[in-house]
């Protein structure tokens, strides 16, 4: 919605709430842009909130009364009109206090009986510590709120008060405001490409727009003969919830895609390149790695390959009690891509690990990242019941000097999110 004239958007009634965090100053941004879009707007502020930014400000920017109390224009019953009247409810900044009580439908000031009485798209802008955003609790809420139809927009990677610095930054105000206007032009906007299912997805940042994203999916299958290969049990999801988040952010993606059901990438709004075996699969990154500014390696490589294919299928009457196969190492892609990137491009790559011991799981992907120097190395719990073939997936993410920068869990769209956030931090 960038350089569109007030006059050419329809307007809508938004409140605007504001929640006591030191983000509140970036709200005064939402509350601007909303404005000069040509909408009506109605700000609902904590007390909390008051203390980072006066009220008579908020009234100045909305151009409406701005009250805190459900003891104001009582005649009008005011918590329950704001509420019915609203096109759209917006928070931000959301802090762990608001999603706790927005999840447990506390009602204890103007914001909260608003919250209730609304109909209104409510879309989210988290901000708060790393810590916090991590906690259980948190965690919990926020799940409580997107299978509610909460939207959320960010946090995002980034600078935070004092020295810390991490996931918990509030959404710019520009892309809050365009996430959340996106709501009303696309109130059905399905799940993540049919990733997830009972929960509104994040909403797209926009901080990826005009970025090339290649993206490797799937798990490579190398022949034997016409009939059997080897192989491995990813399914492509993980690959498949990078491409479609990349895309929502305003990405031009390429989705090289092993052995990937051709439902999941249906519909994604991506270039999809169909490959097989390792060797495939290689050709096809090299070509692509040459104008991406981002490759994401989700794809399970085989490191090994039969050195003879055969013509005509193995018979067992043939081939006796015991067959024994001659394996190659294939090419490593990953590798490869680093040693070859050129000035400005990130390497995401994926180590797939089944070691279930944590620290021991965070050395194997730091011997990995010192091998490969990528720019980000996911590691990500594999096994008989974990990974593979589900729609949850859990991570750490490192960089080049092993440090651990991201550890999440959830589905595999919440996964995909984490780390595309740190990779358009990089990119800015």
């Amino acid at each position: 919605m960038t350089g569109v004239s007030a006059a050419a958007e329809h307007t809508r009634t938004v409140v605007v709430g504001i929640t006591g965090g030191i983000a509140a100053y970036k709200a005064v941004g939402v509350v601007r842009d909303l404005v000069t879009r040509g909408h009506d707007v109605h700000v609902v502020p904590t007390e909390g909130a008051l203390r980072f930014v006066g009220l008579p400000t908020l009234e100045a920017l909305s151009r409406n009364p701005v009250t805190t109390s459900v003891w104001d224009d009582v005649a009008e019953v005011r918590h329950v009109a704001l509420g019915r009247r609203a096109d759209l409810v917006v928070i931000a900044p959301a802090t762990a206090d608001a999603l706790a009580r927005m999840a447990a439908g506390l009602a204890g000031d103007l914001l909260g009986t608003t919250l209730l009485a609304t109909e209104a798209p409510v879309v989210v802008a988290p901000a708060m510590h790393p810590q916090m955003w991590e906690h259980p609790a948190t965690r919990a809420n926020v799940e409580t709120l997107r299978a509610r139809g909460v939207r959320f927009v960010g946090p995002v990677v980034g600078a935070l008060t004092g020295d810390d610095a991490g996931i918990g930054r509030m959404s710019e105000p520009r892309d809050i405001v365009e996430a959340a206007l996106a709501v009303l032009d696309q109130p059905d906007r399905p799940d993540d490409a049919g990733l997830t299912t009972g929960a509104a997805p994040s909403l797209p940042s926009g901080d990826l727009r005009g970025v090339r994203v290649l993206v490797t999916a799937g798990g490579t299958r190398e022949p034997v003969d016409p009939v059997r290969f080897v192989g491995n049990r990813s399914s492509g999801r993980q690959g498949v919830a990078f491409a479609a988040d990349a895309a929502a952010r305003g990405a031009a993606v390429t989705l090289v895609a092993a052995n990937v059901d051709a439902g999941l990438t249906a519909d994604l709004g991506v270039e999809v390149v169909p490959v097989g075996s390792a060797l495939e699969l290689a050709d096809a990154v090299r070509a692509a790695a040459e104008d991406a500014d981002v490759v994401v390696m989700t794809a399970a490589v085989a490191d090994y390959r039969p050195t003879e294919v055969h013509a005509e299928k193995l018979k067992k009457d043939a081939q006796g009690d015991h067959l024994t196969l001659e394996l190659v190492r294939n090419p490593d892609v990953l590798a490869e891509l680093v040693a070859n990137r050129r000035s400005g491009q990130i390497i995401v790559g994926f180590a797939a690990e089944t070691e279930p011991d944590r620290a021991a799981r965070i050395a194997l992907g730091r011997a990995k990242i010192a091998r490969k120097p990528a720019d980000l190395l996911v590691v990500n719990h594999v096994g008989w019941s974990s990974g593979f073939e589900r729609e949850e997936n859990a991570i750490e993410v490192l960089s080049p000097g092993g440090e651990v920068v991201r550890e999440t869990s959830g589905t595999k769209a919440e996964v995909a999110a984490a780390v595309l956030d740190l990779v358009a931090t990089a990119l800015a």
